[in-house]
């Protein structure tokens, strides 16, 4: 009886650390999951807390990618403005005005576009430039802690959450410092 017990505790523990590399999620596979998706777009909503404002400010709208360096924001509610990223150029529009600026000539800026390009791109040395990463769940949840590095950003920034499903980002937390703090959820808009 001891034997047949002792033989199926070794044929499970065997079966237990042959499966478990199946089970190790780490940055570099998220990464590559991500990198595989060249481009998209998706719709936003997102409710804004900020210290000494009852309830959340909510806004709406799409956002569009398209590696390496394309990023826009186009908020539709509850006023039109847009947000643009080509390369290292920012274009901020709203209300008919206009203006663009440098990302280096604000890193504390600079650190936030890299940290949506990086994870997007799936490029984690440009992520890691600028944070610190942690990477919790699985393939099917995860989620991606960022801690700033550069004194400026963390100035500005105490952390930004990423949360997804595959190669997919569908949420974005950020807590600033002072207590206010952003919550995205994001839908992509299926391929055509």
């Amino acid at each position: 009886m001891k034997t047949r017990l002792d033989a199926i505790l070794l044929g499970l523990a065997l079966l237990l650390s042959a499966a478990s590399p199946a089970w190790a999620f780490d940055l570099s596979e998220l990464m590559s999951q991500l990198a595989r998706q060249k481009s998209g777009e998706a719709g936003f909503v997102e409710q804004r807390f900020v210290r000494g404002v009852d309830g959340p400010l909510n806004s709406a709208g799409t956002l569009s990618f398209t590696a390496p360096d394309k990023l826009a924001r186009k908020t539709v509610t509850p006023r039109p403005e847009s947000m643009m990223v080509d390369g290292n150029t920012l274009t901020l529009s709203r209300a008919g005005r206009t203006r663009t600026l440098t990302l280096d000539s604000m890193p504390e800026l600079q650190g936030m576009v890299d940290a949506l390009r990086g994870t997007l791109m799936g490029d984690s040395k440009l992520l890691q430039q600028h944070f610190r990463t942690e990477l919790a769940g699985s393939p099917a949840n995860w989620t991606l802690d960022l801690k700033p590095l550069d004194e400026r950003l963390a100035s500005q920034v105490k952390s930004v959450r990423l949360s997804g499903r595959q190669g997919q980002v569908l949420g974005v937390e950020m807590e600033f410092i002072g207590g206010d703090r952003s919550v995205m959820t994001i839908t992509p808009k299926a391929s055509s």
